[in-house]
């Protein structure tokens, strides 16, 4: 695992630097309407930062930055400016780091599963921005961590259990790691959370874009054990037609 840094070259000053540019972006309008995308019950900050300017500010900070620090320093920002409440400066730590993606360590994938586990990505945007960009690069270079990530659907945090799902997700689209990525999917079909039933039936969307029959098979297969939400993402590809005869098929008796 990427050690800790308490001091690196610019550390400090980057992260200052980031939140002011943010907080210049920023619009109390647009944050406003980003809200609407979530739960009241969830906690939740925004900045009200357009994606297109939190990618900007994050360029920055690399350009500045990337002949003094290494993945070790880039990690140890991430780590800095993911403990924010604001979703765009967990944006801006997420994609400074992963421009060092090819220096990843597998030891990264611990600590992304530890800023999950303990609160730091609380929602299902944090899960989804942090998990394909920094998890789903070190599972496609380094298969025999797909186990242990895998092995996250029996996770207490809820954002762990969803990560599991959303870092198979750019392997299935293209067709890699589908028994891990149909493995996951069966191991959470018990999930009581809808953010789980949601994140499972878009991975199995994505399964069947290269293998629309398995997809079809795991679905007849497991039939009323499959959460509606679940199975309404899981066939949205399919002709209309189809899409209602499994939706008859699959109803439980």
């Amino acid at each position: 695992m990427p050690r800790v840094l308490t001091h690196a070259p610019g550390l400090w000053s980057a992260e200052r630097s980031a939140l002011a540019a943010l907080g210049r972006a920023g619009s109390a309008r647009r944050a406003a309407g980003m809200r609407v995308y979530f739960k009241r019950d969830e906690t939740v900050a925004f900045f009200g930062v357009a994606l297109p300017d939190v990618r900007r500010i994050a360029r920055g900070i690399w350009a500045e930055h990337r002949s003094s620090w290494d993945v070790v320093a880039a990690t140890a920002f991430c780590d800095r400016l993911i403990r924010h409440p604001e979703l765009e400066a967990k944006g801006v730590g997420v994609l400074v780091l992963a421009r060092w993606q090819p220096a990843f360590p597998p030891g990264l994938v611990r600590r992304v599963r530890g800023w999950l586990r303990d609160g730091h990505c609380a929602t299902w945007a944090a899960v989804d921005l942090v998990t394909p960009a920094l998890v789903t690069p070190l599972l496609s270079r380094r298969p025999a961590l797909l186990k242990e990530v895998a092995g996250w659907t029996a996770a207490r945090s809820l954002w762990v259990r969803r990560a599991a799902a959303v870092a198979l997700v750019p392997l299935a689209r293209r067709g890699q790691a589908l028994p891990e990525a149909y493995r996951v999917a069966r191991a959470l079909l018990g999930d009581p959370h809808d953010l789980i039933h949601k994140a499972v039936g878009w991975l199995l969307r994505e399964a069947g874009k290269t293998d629309a029959a398995r997809l079809e098979a795991f679905l007849r297969r497991h039939g009323p054990a499959i959460p509606r939400t679940t199975l309404r993402y899981a066939i949205e590809r399919f002709p209309p037609a189809r899409r209602q005869r499994l939706l008859l098929e699959t109803r439980e008796e």
